[in-house]
Order: structure tokens, then C-alpha cells, then sequence
């Protein structure tokens, strides 16, 4: 196999470019899911508020509506038969945090195996910024401002090549 010129990796990149928007544009790749039908307008409001706020659980940080795969599909399925079977919302979310973990909430809930979720991004801001004042407190206190002495400047001005000479 011969090896890339200079001109061919950016053409390559750039028909990549290309050729994603239309991969995005072709559409689902899972089936289309059926309709959903319900007995009344408040069973409608019920699935429509419960698959906005269930995430799907092959999907990284979809919820049901947006996700086209078919484990989705599957899931407002199970959903709208238990709210026609009289399931109310709770028992809904109950069921799926029991088959797929609190994964598959958008706010799951505060326990102990969770704190860690809830507060982690705090705790570790309030890390950084107290290591980032000790670092700069430190800074300040070994930065002295006192004048140097006469053979701390004339070191300096050797080093600098100066040769004594006061240029003011």
C-alpha cells in the first residue's frame, strides 16, 4: 500500500464532511412505530410527559421521543399498554426503574449510590478553585517586593551583559 500524498488526506476529510449531512438526513433506522391510541386526552398528556422524561437506555442522552432505535420503539410501546391497561404514572416509572435501572430517568433520584452524580461537579469546582487560591497565595507570599541589594544587581547586570552601565 503506497502512502498518502499531502493533497489526498484533505480531500478525503472533505468528502467525509460531505457526506455526513446526508447520513444524518436519511432518516430513522428503526421502523416507524405504530400510533399511539388512548382513551381519553389526559391518558395522551400522560404518555406524551412519560416518554419526554424516560431516557432510552441504548441512545446516550435521548429520551424516548427523539430516539429512533428499536429497543425506543419497544419502550413507548410497553408504555402506552400500561397506561390503556389503567397503570398509572408511577407505577409506569416504578416498572421501568426496576428492568432498566435508574439509567433510564433523566433526574434520578437522590440516594446514596447517586450523591456522587448530584454533588461530584460542585465538589470538585470547590477543589479546584480552593487549589487554584493556595497556588496563587503561595505565589504572592514568595514574590517579595523588597529592592534588590547592590550585589544582587550587580549579579543581575552580568548576567545580562550590561557591563555596569546605567542606560537612563
Amino acid at each position: 500500500m503506497r502512502p498518502w500524498n499531502y493533497l489526498q488526506l484533505p480531500l478525503f476529510v472533505a468528502a467525509i464532511a460531505l457526506l455526513m449531512p446526508m447520513t444524518a438526513a436519511a432518516g430513522p433506522t428503526a421502523p416507524p412505530s405504530e400510533p399511539m391510541t388512548f382513551d381519553s386526552e389526559l391518558d395522551e398528556q400522560r404518555y406524551q410527559k412519560l416518554i419526554r422524561e424516560l431516557r432510552c437506555t441504548v441512545c446516550q442522552n435521548q429520551n424516548l421521543i427523539e430516539s429512533n432505535a428499536p429497543l425506543a420503539n419497544d419502550l413507548r410501546r410497553q408504555i402506552a399498554l400500561m397506561i390503556n391497561d389503567g397503570s398509572d404514572t408511577d407505577e409506569i416509572v416504578d416498572y421501568m426503574v426496576a428492568r432498566y435501572g435508574d439509567f433510564v430517568l433523566f433526574r434520578p433520584p437522590m440516594k446514596g449510590i447517586t450523591y456522587l452524580l448530584w454533588f461530584g461537579p460542585v465538589a470538585m469546582l470547590l477543589i479546584g478553585l480552593g487549589t487554584l487560591g493556595t497556588i496563587l497565595w503561595r505565589r504572592r507570599t514568595q514574590v517579595g517586593s523588597e529592592p534588590l541589594s547592590t550585589d544582587e544587581e550587580e549579579r543581575l547586570r552580568s548576567l545580562l551583559g550590561d557591563g555596569g552601565h546605567d542606560k537612563t
